[in-house]
């Protein structure tokens, strides 16, 4: 039995608030920010003058992306589609991303039209593929970004494939800015960037949300018809660690800062993954955030027909006519990836000394 002061002070207490349980936390003080101001709020008058001149000058002259162009992009379109506008096809909160950038109120994503890479699994190739969407100025597109504060309450803006508008991205933070745009920028890309982008870029950029696709040059040239992917890469990631460090957050467990890096296992490329991850702990941090990820499923051409070209020279599918017995094209990666794929690659970051791998939250909500 309790004596009479132990159970008094328990009936006295009951009334009180109760003492809040410690959480566990991921969060180590190298990572965890007291505060957060936007890189783009740091930048003087002198510095966004700058950028905005060379922005114009590549709009010009575009050799921003490792396609190298070279097209006035006010005249002629080049392998992107686009020309000095963006194109658009959805600006919205999106619920898809992370947990640490979509948060409760979800990542101010917006959707451009085009893409430098034509990558034959493209999740959103009626999008990347096409030009699907509405136009926008630099300055329309920077409004937005600040609707998405105002009306969304997002947590940041996402810009999802970016590479072959950074000019006007730019052009659109600058003005943001300029209307009161205080939440990070993430810049959500397929890593077929140029460090002439990226210097660009420098000081209005967050968060960089890369994803390392592949390794071999003939998987690139296959898949992402695209010649020294990984070259490019290598040299993209190892700009962004510089300009960003690793990922940071604020107490609330969002992303603030930082970079945050993607690998999707494609089926029967495991091996490809694992050369990735380790290329990643030893060349750019041991501390670099990573989200091994696994939601592969064939779309765009993979799984279609084959084809042939005929007299007039254009393409039509066919089958039972190849070489292979009339198999469908792409059939190497026509089946979901296995969860023994996704653990080589996770195993593979872990021995090469990462440790800082995204994982579900248990308990549902977003990971802190």
């Amino acid at each position: 039995m309790l004596p009479r002061t132990s159970r008094h002070s328990i009936n006295t207490t009951r009334h009180l608030p109760l003492i809040a349980v410690r959480r566990r936390s991921y969060l180590a003080p190298p990572f965890l920010l007291d505060s957060f101001t936007p890189r783009y709020q740091l930048l003087t008058a002198t510095q966004a003058s700058k950028k905005r001149s060379e922005a114009y000058a590549h709009l010009r002259a575009c050799n921003l992306c490792p396609r190298l162009c070279n097209v006035n992009r006010y005249e002629k379109r080049g392998h992107c589609l686009i020309g000095s506008d963006v194109v658009v096809n959805t600006i919205a909160p999106h619920f898809g991303e992370e947990p640490c950038l979509q948060g409760h109120n979800g990542s101010g994503s917006v959707f451009f039209s085009g893409c430098n890479l034509r990558c034959v699994f493209c999740q959103n190739h009626d999008i990347a593929h096409q030009k699907n969407g509405f136009s926008l100025t630099p300055e329309e597109l920077g409004e937005w970004y600040v609707k998405l504060q105002e009306v969304g309450k997002v947590h940041n803006v996402n810009l999802v494939t970016p590479e072959h508008v950074v000019p006007q991205v730019v052009l659109s933070i600058l003005h943001a800015k300029e209307l009161g745009l205080k939440i990070p920028i993430v810049y959500n890309t397929s890593l077929f960037d140029s460090l002439d982008s990226l210097h660009l870029l420098d000081g209005l950029i967050d968060i960089f949300l890369p994803d390392f696709k592949c390794w071999n040059d003939s998987t690139s040239k296959r898949l992402l018809k695209a010649d020294n992917y990984a070259d490019v890469a290598k040299e993209s990631i190892k700009a962004m660690q510089a300009q960003v460090g690793d990922l940071c957050f604020t107490p609330d467990g969002l992303a603030k800062s930082g970079v945050l890096l993607r690998h999707l296992v494609m089926p029967g490329y495991e091996e490809e993954g694992r050369h990735i991850v380790r290329w990643l702990a030893e060349n750019v941090s041991k501390d670099l955030y990573v989200h091994v990820m696994e939601q592969y499923h064939p779309r765009a051409h993979v799984g279609k027909e084959r084809r042939r070209t005929t007299g007039s020279g254009r393409a039509e599918e066919v089958a039972g006519t190849s070489r292979e017995g009339g198999k469908r094209r792409y059939e190497e990666i026509n089946r979901p990836v296995k969860m023994e794929e996704v653990d080589g690659v996770k195993k593979a970051a872990q021995e090469a000394g990462l440790w800082r791998l995204l994982d579900a939250a248990e308990h549902g909500g977003f990971n802190i």
